[in-house]
């Protein structure tokens, strides 16, 4: 009987979990051009484990557009997005890895994302980076 109420508790709680959307979009530039091939990554950062909302690489002109949707029960997204690139590396081995917080106004709630965070022209050799050999 107990364990009976747990499971009817525990699926209750989940059909009340908020489902929230973010979306970012931007331009990617390498030394002023548009840098094409670069993959984004879209999260909800975790304290223990981000979970991956989106994935795109950016576009010949250097464009991308990510969204991505997830329910919560308790918390909001904190979201982040993820460039990683080889833009200025003289030896390709791995790649850069920067990372941007997305401000919580931009976190909607609902299936459609109401409020673009807009990225505007990222310049990548200007970015604080990282190297990241197991990003996948």
């Amino acid at each position: 009987m107990i364990k009976a109420l747990l499971l009817l508790l525990g699926l209750v709680a989940v059909s009340f979990a908020a489902t929230q959307t973010v979306s970012v979009v931007g331009r990617l530039t390498c030394n002023g051009r548009p840098y094409s091939g670069a993959k984004l990554k879209l999260y909800d950062d975790n304290t223990l484990f981000d979970t991956k909302l989106a994935q795109v690489n950016s576009d010949s002109n250097g464009m991308f557009q990510l969204t991505g949707t997830s329910s919560n029960l308790i918390f909001s997204q904190d979201p982040k997005f993820n460039i990683y690139h080889r833009c200025g590396m003289t030896v390709p081995v791995c790649q850069y890895k920067s990372s941007y917080k997305i401000p919580k106004q931009y976190v909607t709630t609902g299936s459609q994302a109401q409020n673009q965070f807009n990225a505007q022209t990222i310049e990548l050799t200007l970015l604080k980076k990282d190297r990241d050999c197991i990003n996948k």
